[in-house]
């Protein structure tokens, strides 16, 4: 069995998939799959993976009955997964070629490892880590409400404990907020973060969160709030998601024009005070 599989929920990206699997195979660290899930693509994406997968065993294609957005898609490949670890990338952005094996040496005993990303916007380049390094750091950050990256696409997490934690939602369609929904459920007092670039999230103008739907983007935003609010994780874990979440919610209904200016710059105020008065 594969020490790591590299999970690849696709959808319509044939422009980038080539590059995204090339940054798997040519891993330094050799014992690993690639999961490419097929989401139901119109374009010549899988195709170009099964090209891939004729030179390359390690390279899986399993196919959806139809679309489920990205996040049920790469739990769809989390089920087909024979490793024992995983990582994430989306097939617009590529890994760092020795990130599977710096992942391995430093996760240790841990359930889940941080690494830092590059975030590349046209040829604007920036870098992103944790500002944590491990569940007591991330403790006193989040209390502050300073932001630190709750995606996933820069964690190496352990299977068995990402299914357990994300198993009672894990075929929902969420197609925005799904990353801070998951972190919040593995957030884990054996979890660390190390300063080592491994990913680069390539800012598509195409993706689904780059698409302003702002009603659609608040019934996502709402519906994340739900499933945080009537989860079991603690509640500080509660609070600190639900300020960014309440945030993008009050946002989301200015531009909609559910409320007025005045109700607007009142709740944000109160806001200020959460985050100032760490309550």
């Amino acid at each position: 069995m594969p020490k790591i599989s590299i999970i690849m929920p696709t959808f319509n990206v044939e422009k980038y998939i080539a590059r995204a699997i090339k940054s798997c195979i040519n891993q330094t660290f050799k014992d690993i799959e690639i999961i490419i899930v097929d989401d139901l693509v119109s374009d010549n994406s899988i195709n170009i993976a099964k090209e891939y997968a004729k030179k390359d065993e390690r390279i899986k294609i399993i196919h959806n009955e139809k679309n489920l957005g990205t996040f049920a898609a790469r739990n769809a490949g989390v089920k087909a997964a024979g490793g024992g670890y995983l990582l994430f990338l989306d097939p617009d952005d590529y890994l760092e070629l020795d990130i599977c094996k710096i992942a391995l040496e430093n996760i240790c005993d841990c359930n889940l490892l941080s690494f830092s990303y590059v975030k590349i916007d046209n040829n604007n380049y920036e870098i992103f880590s944790a500002k944590w390094k491990d569940y007591n750091s991330y403790l006193k950050l989040i209390k502050k409400k300073k932001f630190t990256p709750w995606n996933l696409c820069n964690l190496i997490v352990k299977k068995d404990f990402y299914i357990q934690k994300i198993n009672s939602f894990s075929s929902e369609r969420l197609l925005l907020a799904e990353d801070m929904l998951v972190f919040s459920f593995l957030v884990d007092c054996k979890m660390k973060a190390i300063e080592y670039v491994g990913y680069y999230y390539v800012i598509n103008s195409n993706s689904i969160t780059c698409l302003n739907k702002i009603e659609d983007n608040l019934k996502q935003y709402e519906k994340i709030l739900e499933l945080i609010n009537n989860s079991n994780i603690e509640q500080k874990i509660k609070k600190y998601y639900s300020y960014f979440l309440n945030n993008s919610i009050l946002d989301c209904k200015y531009k909609l024009n559910l409320i007025n200016i005045i109700h607007y710059k009142l709740v944000k105020f109160v806001f200020y005070l959460q985050k100032k008065l760490r309550f």
